[in-house]
């Protein structure tokens, strides 16, 4: 289906920049038409400033086209078709029409290029993003209903699912991540096809799996997202920790569904996200992420205790260690499983504090322990609270209060954001007449202890109790070790 795009049913410009880029090729010969996402994006009231168009030129020809009006263009996708380029400040990539295919065992796709825009759309991965605007006449191209898809909020393929994921395995990732992204319901025959070739997920790379994985967490629908990768049984191949949360009730149903309850959890952090100029921007990958992995120890760690009771003692620990190897394996960078895993050591710490309350040496262990993360840990612990009993929500509530009223105020009074002894190391080798080594180490984490329970001292309080703990030391634990180049007298 092709029509010329009417302005009044859809809020949409076209930058000048693409119609002369669309009149540059036809004058050539050729045609240029910008698709997929950018035109999706038209009937959403978005705009984008990277732009995607496809041609029936070649690499060469597209060059030669674009070489003297681009501001500059690269090469690096030349194999697959793909010429990119900037130009005003958009970010512009144009691909000769294709027809591409997976080989069933390789991660690598296998690309011949065509000379027809339908069979070209054909090949893309949904019908909302193989649509295409001609250039320069502005006419709508849709041969597969993506409009109608669109407006249904469906997602369907252009042509048969079980094709278009063996082309592509990734694009059942991509399905799970336009519903966070779009809110979008999936049409059924693509939701089966997900489901009957979900293993076919393993061929893909591991960094392709996170890229898609990171935009569906911090999509507008999370748990929409997550759930379709679930009950697919995607999941299974892509978090395998996530789905073994769907644990079996005990028989006196005891203990909450933790799977929904971590679903619920990050929906709630999701929300407590601020503003770009707040403490935690969002979309937070960091903190949504730890908010779903915050109890994937548990399944580990079940215990059923005499008269029917369910424990999950040390899940925080286990989480961690689950949490920090799934992410491994996923390839992410050793900071974001860093942070992301102790958010989910830490996830525990605060219970308790409401019944027993804390001395200021446990608060400021928990703010030093958190470091820059505290911001997330505090949205993380408050999310963590899905229960029904009002009562009990309005305790812990009220008890985070408490506890960030006594962080601030211990903020004002100390520099807890860099907790350190009240004598560096130096000063300590000084005043103990040491050398570098594993005494000076033992020294200095005493006097991180004093800090941490007794708050900031003076200097010379500090060496006052530097000196007494160094008198109460035996013998053979102040000897230092010999180095290679001593011998025993």
């Amino acid at each position: 289906m092709a029509h010329l795009l009417d302005s009044s049913s859809v809020n949409f410009t076209i930058d000048p920049v693409v119609l002369d880029l669309g009149q540059r090729f036809v004058d050539a010969g050729f045609e240029l038409s910008l698709v997929g996402g950018p035109v999706r994006d038209l009937f959403l009231g978005r705009t984008s400033p990277d732009l995607d168009f496809t041609t029936d030129a070649t690499p060469d020809q597209t060059i030669a086209i674009i070489k003297k009006w681009a501001d500059n263009f690269w090469e690096i996708g030349r194999a697959f078709g793909t010429i990119g380029m900037r130009k005003s400040g958009f970010q512009i990539e144009i691909t000769t029409y294709r027809a591409e295919a997976y080989d069933p065992d390789s991660r690598k796709p296998v690309v011949a290029f065509g000379n027809s825009l339908t069979d070209d759309l054909l090949r893309r991965d949904f019908t909302i993003n193989a649509m295409a605007l001609r250039l320069p006449s502005l006419e709508l191209v849709d041969p597969f209903g993506g409009v109608r898809d669109l407006h249904a909020s469906e997602l369907a393929t252009p042509g048969a699912p079980e094709a278009s994921f063996s082309d592509d395995p990734l694009r059942m990732m991509r399905a799970a991540r336009f519903a966070s992204q779009l809110g979008v319901s999936v049409h059924d025959d693509v939701r089966l096809a997900m489901s009957q070739m979900a293993d076919r997920i393993k061929i893909i790379s591991a960094e392709r799996v996170r890229e898609e994985l990171v935009k569906l967490i911090n999509g507008a629908h999370p748990r929409v997202g997550i759930d379709l990768l679930v009950d697919t049984g995607l999941a299974e191949f892509v978090l395998p920790e996530v789905s073994a949360l769907r644990l079996e009730s005990d028989e006196h149903h005891r203990h909450k569904d933790v799977y929904q309850h971590s679903l619920q959890v990050l929906e709630q952090a999701a929300a407590l996200e601020t503003g770009p100029d707040g403490p935690v921007p969002g979309p937070d990958f960091v903190l949504r992420f730890a908010a779903l992995m915050h109890d994937v120890g548990k399944p580990a760690t079940r215990r059923f205790e005499p008269g029917g009771a369910v424990s999950f003692r040390h899940h925080d620990v286990v989480g961690a260690k689950l949490t920090a190897k799934r992410m491994k394996a996923l390839r992410f960078d050793n900071e974001s499983i860093k942070a992301v895993s102790r958010l989910v050591e830490l996830h525990m710490r605060f219970y308790g504090y409401g019944d027993a309350g804390w001395s200021d040496s446990a608060v400021r262990r928990y703010v030093t322990d958190a470091g820059p993360l505290l911001e997330r840990l505090h949205r993380l612990t408050r999310s963590d609270v899905t229960t029904r009993n009002q009562r009990k929500a309005d305790r812990l509530a009220f008890a985070y209060d408490d506890l960030e009223h006594r962080i601030a105020a211990l903020l004002e009074q100390e520099s807890l954001a860099a907790v350190r002894p009240d004598l560096d190391g130096a000063q300590i080798m000084a005043l103990l007449g040491l050398k570098p080594g594993p005494v000076v180490g033992r020294a200095y984490k005493f006097l991180l202890e004093e800090r941490m329970e007794h708050g900031p001292l003076s200097p010379e309080e500090a060496e006052q109790k530097l000196l007494a703990w160094w008198e109460a030391q035996p013998e053979s634990a102040v000897v230092e070790p010999l180095t290679e180049t001593e011998e025993p007298s």
